[in-house]
């Protein structure tokens, strides 16, 4: 057992409502997340206990629970709304784990707020676990992520375009402060708790900046944020729902409604039903970043400067910035996905014509980044590029140039590029089969071998062989996600 504390309740008063869950009638647990509950300092026995199970459904508070539904605003699809916050979310406060660092714990789907609009404060079963299993396998992939502790079934249905079993989820953060949630203060000029925010954000997610050095931590959050979408950009992750109520202070993707992973390489993939003109597509999410990054900028502005114009200044260069801090981790993922370590100029056109061979080459882009493993044991696959060879047979060679002159075998090459390039993602025909198999029939088998698989994304197993093969393209050109989480 632990107990809750709350900071964010005594620190940030006005900045939330108190809410309690609506009680679920008949809650039970369909997963819990082992290894995160024992991060937590709560032993697997104990968290599958039936007081337990009251407390992932909300039927129950966790010792020192206060809980809370968080204010923000948010820029949705380039909209401003000035009031959003959780419409079926509950902060029950946070927890110190065992290697000291502070994390959230919040219920997902646990019924109306007083931010819950025209909404009713549920969950589906299916979505929920699209968060839980999505957010494992980015935990796995070694990409920042909130994370599913508990999918809990309320034993409710939740009524949509059909009717559907409701859900529960428990989520882990390192918080859920949003850039959303500075518009909230900024949009009512609220400048004393403007400050208390940043103040309370700085010393949870940036210590090692001082105290008052506000245009440091618009800095070290756009630093933090290159690295993020760069690892994203790097496995091929579409987030779906860039909003700025979807964009984590902490450096972390948080929020898995419609994401998906491309397969067949094209900068300009869309899956999300509701991005009708691709506004978040993969090659758009680096500048949706930076967007985003300049409205956080602009809420900061009366902290900068006294005066308006010293203030955009500041916060214009850090805006700017973003592209250079950008390019840089960006360059540092693809280097490491071609296997290089040592630094040369020509690195990122180099980067670059190989994402242009895939693109030519309808190449899947997990399984033509993998392959690079074998080229460097001088088997290259060009089969993976069949829509259009060419391009791949003129950038091989010149790989092959730059990679003599890194001075390591072959195999050791082979080995880093193993270790750098995953051999599996959660593909969508089998996310969806997954979620079809639990949500319809309660059968949690085929979400439970799949969880398992990602749980080991760089290694190459005989029983992970179905689960590295991309689906037929046919399928994928139609396949669309929605925003159910």
């Amino acid at each position: 057992m632990f107990t809750l504390d709350n900071s964010y309740v005594r620190e940030l008063e006005g900045m939330y409502v108190f809410a309690r869950a609506e009680r679920k009638l008949a809650p039970t647990l369909v997963k819990l997340n082992v290894s995160l509950a024992e991060e937590l300092g709560l032993e697997p026995d104990e968290a599958t206990s039936p007081d337990w199970v009251q407390y992932f459904s909300g039927n129950a508070l966790v010792p020192g629970s206060q809980p809370i539904a968080q204010a923000y605003a948010g820029h949705q699809f380039g909209n401003f709304v000035p009031q959003l916050g959780d419409g079926r979310a509950l902060l029950l406060g946070e927890v110190i784990d065992r290697a000291g660092c502070r994390r959230d714990i919040q219920l997902k789907g646990s019924g109306r707020t007083a931010f819950s609009r025209s909404g009713d404060g549920k969950a589906a079963l299916g979505p929920m676990l699209r968060e839980y299993l999505m957010g494992d396998a980015m935990h796995h992939l070694g990409i920042a992520t909130t994370r599913g502790l508990a999918v809990v079934a309320t034993g409710e249905p939740v009524y949509r375009e059909t009717i559907l079993p409701g859900a529960v989820l428990t989520r882990v953060s390192a918080s859920h402060i949003r850039i959303g949630t500075f518009e909230y203060l900024a949009a009512r000029n609220d400048i004393d708790s403007l400050m208390r925010l940043a103040d309370y954000t700085m010393d949870r997610h940036y210590p090692e900046l001082d105290e008052g050095r506000y245009i440091e931590l618009l800095r070290a959050y756009s630093m933090r944020m290159a690295g993020l979408i760069a690892n994203w950009m790097g496995v091929g992750f579409i987030h779906g729902v860039m909003n700025t109520d979807n964009m984590a202070l902490s450096g972390e993707t948080i929020d898995y409604g419609p994401c998906a992973f491309m397969e067949h390489y094209d900068p300009e993939t869309v899956f999300s039903s509701i991005d009708r003109r691709g506004r978040y597509c993969y090659g758009n999410q680096p500048a949706i970043a930076q967007w985003n990054l300049a409205r956080f900028a602009e809420t900061l502005l009366p902290l900068l400067a006294e005066d308006e114009e010293t203030a955009v200044g500041l916060a214009t260069q850090q805006v700017e910035d973003f592209q250079v801090h950008y390019r840089r981790a960006w360059l540092a993922v693809m280097r490491r996905k071609m296997g290089l370590k040592r630094e040369e100029e020509g690195d990122a056109a180099l980067a670059e014509g190989f994402l242009d061979a895939m693109f030519a080459g309808e190449a899947d882009f997990t399984l033509a980044w993998r392959a690079l493993a074998d080229a460097a044991e001088g088997i290259p696959n060009r089969g993976l590029f069949a829509a259009n060879p060419e391009k791949f047979d003129a950038w091989l060679p010149l790989w092959k140039a730059r990679l003599s002159r890194e001075e390591r075998p072959g195999e050791r090459i082979a080995a880093d590029l193993r270790l750098a390039n995953p051999y599996l993602i959660p593909r969508n025909h089998l996310v969806e089969e997954a979620l079809e198999a639990a949500s319809r029939n309660g059968n949690l088998q085929p979400f439970d071998r799949l969880l398992e698989a990602l749980s080991t994304p760089y290694e190459e197993k005989d029983d992970s062989l179905r689960f590295s093969r991309p689906a037929p393209r046919e399928q994928t050109a139609r396949y669309k996600t929605f925003c159910g989480t």
